[in-house]
Formats: C-alpha cells, sequence, structure tokens
C-alpha cells in the first residue's frame, strides 16, 4: 500500500501575496508533499486557493460577514484571524494538517500565527514574516514555531525573494517527511525540571540521579521557559513538576524581564501533578544592560552577567512577597507536594563569599514559606542544610521525586 503523503497548509492573504503563496505550493508539491492552500485575503477574488477566504471566514462565531463586511482594515484582520483559527481547530480535529507555512507582513503574521500556534508541539510550522527581526514572543508564543526573516518585503517575486521562500519550502518539506528517530524514552514518564545558569551544577546533578527512570525535560527559568512548562504541565504532557528554579515568581512580582506572568506553578495545583522544588535564583532579579535598569533601584546590589544581562539582588520585601506567592500557590494543590529549602544558598551568586550572600535577606525567605505554607500528609517543607548546588540537595530532591512517583 502506497503511503499517504503529508498534508501541508500554505496559508496567506492570496488578495497580496498570491505570486508567493503559489511559488511555495509549487515547491512543496514538487517535493512529494500533498499541499492544501488557504486564503486569509480580506479582499480576495474567488477561485485563488484551495480553500477561500469566504471559506474561512465562515467559520468566525457571528459568520462571514463579520469578516468580510468591516470598512476598517484593522477589525477585518483581527476577525479573520479569529476565523483561520476556529478553521484550524476543526481541520486539526478531522487529522487533516500534518504542517504549516505562512507567509505575511504584520497583518498577516497576526492572524497566521494564532492559527500556527494551535498544530500540535512536534508539528511542523514555519511562518515568514517581515516582523521576524524584532521581538517574536507575540508570535511564537510557547510552541515550536520557526519564524524566517524574508530580508525584503513580501512584495512579488524576485532573484532574493524567490531563494528565501525556497528555503522555506524546503525547510517544511524536510521537516514532513523525515521524522525524529524512534523514541527511546516512551515508556519513561516525562517531568520537566527548571533551570538558571546559577542552578545548573544541582539540575544536571538531578538529572543524572533521575535519567534511567524519567525522561527529564529542562526548561530555561527566563519567562518563556516557565511559560511553556506551565503550558506542557496543563496539557497533560508531563507527569510532574520538579521546579527547583522558581526565580520567575520573584521575576514577576519585582518587574523583571525574566517574567513568566501571573500562572506561574498554577498548572501543577490546578491539574493535581505532584510538585517537588526549591527556591532556585530567587535571590537576583534580572535586567538588561544597566542602563535599562529603572532609576528606582539606584544604590541596589548589582552584578554584570554579560554586556546584556544584569542581576539585582533580591531584597527581604521582594523576597517576602515570592515566598507569600510560592506558598498560596502550593497550598491550592491536591497533589503531593515537597518544598526544599537550602540553607545554604539558593544559587551561585548567594553561596559565601559571593556578591548576593544575604543571609538575613534569605532568612526572609525561608521563614515567610515555613510561616504560610500548610503542611500535610502530602504537603511536606523540608529545610536542608546545604546549599542548592550541593550533591546532596540534588539527592535529596532526586528522593523526593522518586517517593511520589514512583
Amino acid at each position: 500500500m502506497t503511503p499517504v503523503a503529508p498534508t501541508a497548509w500554505v496559508v496567506g492573504t492570496f488578495d497580496t501575496k498570491a505570486a508567493e503563496l503559489n511559488y511555495l505550493a509549487g515547491l512543496l508539491r514538487t517535493a512529494g508533499l500533498g499541499v492544501v492552500t488557504v486564503d486569509i485575503g480580506t479582499r480576495s477574488a474567488p477561485g485563488v486557493a484551495d480553500i477561500e477566504a469566504d471559506v474561512v471566514a465562515g467559520h468566525h462565531p457571528r459568520g462571514a460577514s463579520a469578516v468580510l463586511d468591516p470598512s476598517d482594515r484593522g477589525e477585518a484582520v483581527i476577525a479573520m484571524g479569529d476565523a483561520l483559527a476556529a478553521l484550524v481547530r476543526e481541520r486539526l480535529a478531522a487529522g487533516e494538517i500534518q504542517g504549516m507555512l505562512g507567509v505575511g507582513g504584520s497583518g498577516g503574521s497576526s492572524m497566521i500565527a494564532p492559527a500556527m500556534r494551535l498544530l500540535p508541539i512536534g508539528s511542523p510550522k514555519l511562518l515568514v514574516s517581515t516582523m521576524a527581526a524584532g521581538d517574536v514572543s507575540a508570535y511564537v508564543g510557547v510552541v515550536d514555531m520557526t519564524l524566517m526573516y524574508p530580508v525584503t518585503d513580501i512584495a512579488g517575486l524576485n532573484r532574493l525573494s524567490r531563494t528565501i521562500l525556497a528555503n522555506a519550502a524546503h525547510a517544511l518539506a524536510g521537516m514532513l517527511l523525515h521524522h525524529a528517530p524512534a523514541d527511546q524514552d516512551q515508556d519513561r514518564p516525562s517531568i520537566g525540571l527548571t533551570m538558571f545558569g546559577v542552578t545548573t551544577p544541582c539540575v544536571q546533578a538531578l538529572r543524572e540521579l533521575l535519567t534511567d527512570e524519567f525522561d527529564a525535560q529542562v526548561f530555561h527559568a527566563n519567562g518563556a521557559g516557565g511559560r511553556t512548562l506551565e503550558s506542557l504541565a496543563a496539557a497533560g504532557m508531563l507527569r510532574a513538576v520538579v521546579d527547583v528554579t522558581t526565580t520567575e515568581v520573584g521575576q514577576h512580582l519585582a518587574g523583571g524581564v525574566c517574567d513568566a506572568g501571573p500562572n506561574r506553578l498554577d498548572a501543577a495545583a490546578r491539574h493535581g501533578l505532584p510538585w517537588v522544588g526549591s527556591v532556585g535564583a530567587l535571590d537576583m532579579i534580572n535586567w538588561g544592560a544597566p542602563a535599562t535598569i529603572p532609576e528606582r533601584h539606584q544604590g541596589r546590589t548589582f552584578h554584570v552577567h554579560n554586556a546584556n544581562v544584569t542581576l539585582m539582588r533580591s531584597n527581604a520585601r521582594e523576597l517576602e512577597a515570592a515566598a507569600t506567592r510560592i506558598a498560596e500557590q502550593l497550598n491550592r494543590s491536591s497533589a503531593p507536594v515537597r518544598l526544599l529549602l537550602p540553607m545554604g544558598g539558593v544559587s551561585m551568586l548567594d553561596a559565601p563569599g559571593q556578591p548576593f550572600h544575604d543571609p538575613a535577606a534569605d532568612a526572609v525567605l525561608f521563614d515567610t514559606l515555613e510561616r504560610l505554607f500548610i503542611p500535610s500528609e502530602t504537603h511536606r517543607l523540608v529545610r536542608l542544610p546545604h546549599h542548592i548546588n550541593d550533591p546532596a540537595f540534588a539527592a535529596a530532591l532526586a528522593q523526593e521525586v522518586k517517593a511520589v512517583l514512583v
């Protein structure tokens, strides 16, 4: 039996970018893929794509008129984006989309990206966007989307644009036609660990202690990493959260740049996932280059990590706020919770002799947690004499993970 070729959706505004979109579709067909072209132009003529703009618009909750009637372009673009997302949800459920390739400027990208993010993690998604050279967090979210900068505007085919668009088409074809090797970790439960540079020794040692029994997935606690961890936990893709590095809680409350938002620590509590963790890197708030630090923080203790990252030592007030938030979230959980406190310090910079060593400030963190954390048969707080990066602390974390999961 001849295998069925994967199907790629090629999505864009055929009223302004038909030449580019048809060029991409042709290259993908030549590569051996099934292709469905999807028109999201708000002023398109009929008959230019496999799924025409009025069909897409008809998936808007208020019907096609909500997309096609507004005279305001911004209103129409927002409505078309909502309609495309509804169409993608429907066709994904029917198994009709294996990958997606989109092309757009600011308007097209704003319509395509939310729909593209609906594809499961691991499904190829590539967006050629003029917005790709700036802050792309609004487009990517927390999924494995690839953005490619087209160099020129997407306004007709030329020698340069043909080359770049061909690279995009061939990249998507490669992702769809060549799969990852068979998963050797299928039988091991997936767990999510959080790590910062200053807690790396702990997490690396912990991962080594757990790797024979668990598929340990490490997330960088830089804001985006925390949001990704929360998203995967909420989606049921993790059996437990091993939250060594909870710095993002403090970052959010203090306004630091490694902010994962207000819902950090929410997924485990909300979905009843076992949580084992600590207070890694809560001694610091991250900023950019020194010139970007708000004036209100003049006189604080800083450490220049590199040209683009400056670390500020958390004070007692900030640590009390972070501890309060952590305790509130952990107390909500119906699943096992193990909170381990490293009394010797919470990061590389917090060790004796290091620039952020401040036992008095750390004592506020520890004491607040002990005061507000509600122990029970399933919820335990443990003070340990070790520094967070001591091998003995990693061993204690590993022991607790195995106790709640094995």
